[in-house]
């Protein structure tokens, strides 16, 4: 089973949503043992087909909150999540995909994840319509390499509660996510961890600049992702405002900055978006391999495809059906053909069949003209014939003397005084021979040899003897 990771850009707030259009996306194909296949940057229509396709969600786009939720499932959370978040959006919370995360967050807590429904619905519909029918979509800052020494909101949630000193200095710190009501103590949040990566340029999405390209002079503005436990966010700025805004986002907590390298179509070390030229501008980072970045998204089981989206591979869309179009028209057409070629063969059996026993009929009254009521007319003729046989004084191969002199020829090395009974009836004759007789193996044989058939009763022990007709 073959998998496709595509790392997506962000939405552009300034872009109406009738002119979005995707760029070139960077993307990893692997194969069913993990291996690289390929890997490089193409446009969507291009990308290679695979057995289910990983998204990777630009962390400008998600906004992630940590919430308490009602004991709801399926349609009927789908209906209290707007209500939930409505405060804490400027949005009207109708237009926005809800997503929430499976594993539960700190203090009995639910992390949602936030995205506006027409953008999500675009790529979703975008991808589909390409061709790739299993999706998932996971927040890229969920695919971003872990703190060394990270402790989770829970477990310092727990130290604060117990009266347990936290870190120095965080006391006098009280930052929260921006856009995100704080979950603990204001300096429960200062302590913890923040891994940050520089995804690369801002990527511009007008079909204009797509077309034409865009012509940057100074700085260029970064796509940058941040991630603190479990939540996340992103952000654009300027490549040399990089770590001064980490650093007032931080406060107290350790900071661990990536630079996503060896992303494909990034190669030239004179691109404007390349990592040499984006390295002179931020300090302290490490390298980040795009391959790395996608192979943690595989690990990650936050899929943001839930209620209306999630995947449906067995659904039929449009583009399904119209390449399924031309197969279903050639087996409707080869079920009528076969449909109308059984029913012209019937046809010609049962003309057939009524011109045999038409004929069978006037044999029948030709030969015997008395014949009044026809009713089986092979049957009414056999019978007539054996009449006649009978009135002839002719022996029938299945009468009594018949079948008693074709026994006598056949029983050869067995005594005649052998045979303890014989009975006819229905024109068979049973036969029971004497307990000290044992017959030979060939008894059968000699029997077809004379135009008999014989068969033994397990049972009973008798021979069933007719004509082997």
């Amino acid at each position: 089973m073959s998998t496709l990771i595509v790392l997506l850009p962000p939405r552009d707030p300034a872009v109406p949503s009738q002119e979005w259009q995707l760029p070139e996306l960077p993307f990893v194909l692997l194969d069913k043992s993990g291996r690289t296949q390929r890997a490089g940057r193409s446009a969507l229509a291009l990308l290679p087909r695979a057995t289910s396709t990983v998204l990777m969600v630009a962390a400008r786009d998600l906004l992630m909150m940590p919430t308490t939720l009602p004991p709801l499932r399926g349609p009927k959370l789908r209906q209290a999540l707007p209500n939930i978040v409505e405060d804490q959006l400027i949005q009207d919370p109708q237009t926005c995909h809800i997503a929430v995360d499976p594993q539960p967050a700190a203090g009995g807590r639910q992390l949602l994840a936030i995205i506006d429904r027409g953008w999500f619905r675009f790529i979703c519909e975008a991808f589909t319509t390409a061709g790739h029918r299993s999706l998932r979509a996971v927040p890229v800052t969920r695919c971003l390499p872990q703190a060394a020494a990270a402790a989770t909101l829970a477990e310092i949630a727990e130290l604060v509660n117990a009266g347990e000193p936290t870190l120095a200095g965080s006391a006098d710190v009280a930052t929260a996510l921006p856009g995100v009501a704080p979950v603990v103590a204001p300096d429960v949040a200062a302590v913890v961890p923040m891994v940050a990566a520089v995804l690369g340029a801002v990527v511009p999405t007008a079909p204009a600049l797509l077309l034409e390209g865009v012509v940057e002079s100074g700085v260029p503005r970064v796509e940058l992702a941040i991630a603190r436990g479990v939540q996340g966010e992103g952000m654009a700025v300027p490549a040399n405002a990089v770590n001064t805004t980490l650093g007032a986002l931080a406060g107290a907590a350790s900071v661990s900055l990536y630079m996503l390298t060896e992303v494909p179509g990034n190669e030239p070390g004179l691109a404007a978006n390349s990592p040499a030229r984006l390295a002179a501008h931020i300090h302290g980072a490490s390298p980040l391999p795009f391959e790395q970045l996608a192979r943690r998204a595989l690990e990650c089981r936050f899929d943001l495809c839930q209620f209306e989206f999630a995947s449906q591979p067995w659904r039929l869309d449009r583009a399904t059906l119209r390449r399924l179009r031309l197969p279903v028209l050639l087996a409707i057409g080869a079920l009528v053909i076969a449909i109308v070629g059984a029913n012209v063969q019937w046809l010609m059996l049962a003309r057939q069949r009524d011109a045999i026993s038409t004929q069978m009929t006037e044999l029948l009254l030709n030969t015997f003209p008395k014949t009044t009521v026809v009713l089986d007319a092979p049957d009414q003729m056999s019978r007539q014939l054996q009449q006649l046989r009978v009135a002839a004084g002719e022996l029938s191969p299945d009468d009594f003397l018949s079948l008693a002199d074709g026994l006598a020829r056949s029983l050869a090395p067995v005594p005649v005084n052998g045979i303890a009974a014989l009975d006819y009836h229905d024109r068979r004759l049973d036969v029971t021979f004497k307990p000290e007789v044992k017959l030979d193996a060939d008894f059968a044989k000699r029997l077809g040899h004379n135009g008999l058939s014989g068969a033994i009763d397990s049972n009973t022990g008798k021979w069933t003897i007719r004509t082997g007709q």
